[in-house]
């Protein structure tokens, strides 16, 4: 077990796919504090989720995306698999994930819509 638990690790896709509609940005300024918001939220889930135990012993990987939309302090309003894994043990590990990761950072000001939403990939792989 201690030659897999070594093999293990959860690897996160670092790509946060954000859906705001139509907006723009005007300058890179706003741009970069979008990307830093980005990353403090792939670093915090990174953190935060966990590959479950019967799940390491079986050695079994997964992906899902999960649609997130979050409030203007960055607390989680709401969630939903849009793809989940077809594994019970990480589809049930999704809304556990999703409490131990609320609040999220907060968005930067210059996203101004009073809700946000977008897609966390999640990834469960052996390396």
């Amino acid at each position: 077990m201690s030659k897999l638990m070594g093999k293990l690790c959860v690897y996160i896709t670092t790509a946060v796919v954000l859906s705001f509609g139509m907006v723009a940005f005007s300058t890179a300024a706003q741009a970069s504090d979008i990307k830093k918001w980005q990353t403090k939220i792939v670093k915090l889930v990174a953190k935060k989720q966990v590959y479950p135990r019967s799940a390491m012993r079986k050695e079994l990987e997964g992906r899902a995306k999960v649609r997130v939309s979050i409030d203007r302090t960055g607390a989680i309003v709401g969630h939903e698999v849009i793809q989940p894994t077809g594994l019970a043990v990480f589809d049930k590990e999704i809304p556990k994930l999703i409490k131990r990761i609320n609040p999220l950072p907060k968005p930067p000001a210059s996203l101004t819509d009073s809700q946000l939403s977008f897609v966390l990939p999640l990834s469960w792989v052996i390396r």
